[in-house]
């Protein structure tokens, strides 16, 4: 009986303890401030807008990778770099305007997670993508951007496709 008490202290104190790491790293991530994620983003597209080269790349890792809404435009860093300059070289890229974003955090806090409406000249698109922290910045590494189609479209939009 004796034993029986001891283990099942034990057990009790450590499904206590693998609680409240629970609770500390929901709290920690409730309290995450994306504010400088936020503005990462918003300067990001402002750079595309404005058709600055440098800002544009200079918030992305080395082993950025970009997915356009193409079925072909899955792009390293260096590729897209490549793809864009002569865009961001006549002064005209593209403008997408964020309506909406979310951001969901690794446990560590180091990786970011987001998903963003956009208005852009296709209409309403999405990006998805993550951001890292290196060397205490937040660094764009990868991104996903998405034309919206309704469910209800779906079907007309496959057809055209397969012309």
């Amino acid at each position: 009986m004796k034993w029986t008490f001891i283990l099942f202290l034990l057990f009790s104190f450590q499904g206590f303890c693998q609680n409240m790491d629970r609770v500390s790293i929901e709290v920690q991530l409730e309290k995450h401030d994306t504010n400088a994620l936020n503005q990462l983003l918003n300067s990001w597209h402002i750079a595309a807008a404005q058709a600055n080269f440098d800002a544009y790349f200079s918030v992305t890792t080395s082993n950025f990778v970009f997915l356009g809404t193409a079925p072909g435009e899955r792009w390293s860093k260096p590729e897209f770099m490549t793809f864009c300059k002569p865009y961001f070289d006549k002064g005209k890229a593209w403008d997408f305007k964020p309506c909406k974003r979310n951001w969901h955090f690794a446990a560590d806090g180091q990786v970011a997670y987001f998903d963003e409406d956009l208005q852009t000249w296709m209409e309403g698109c999405r990006g998805s993508g993550i951001c890292v922290l290196e060397n205490g910045q937040w660094k764009i590494a990868y991104y996903n951007l998405t034309v919206l189609i309704e469910n209800e479209k779906i079907k007309p939009f496959i057809k055209l496709r397969k012309h």
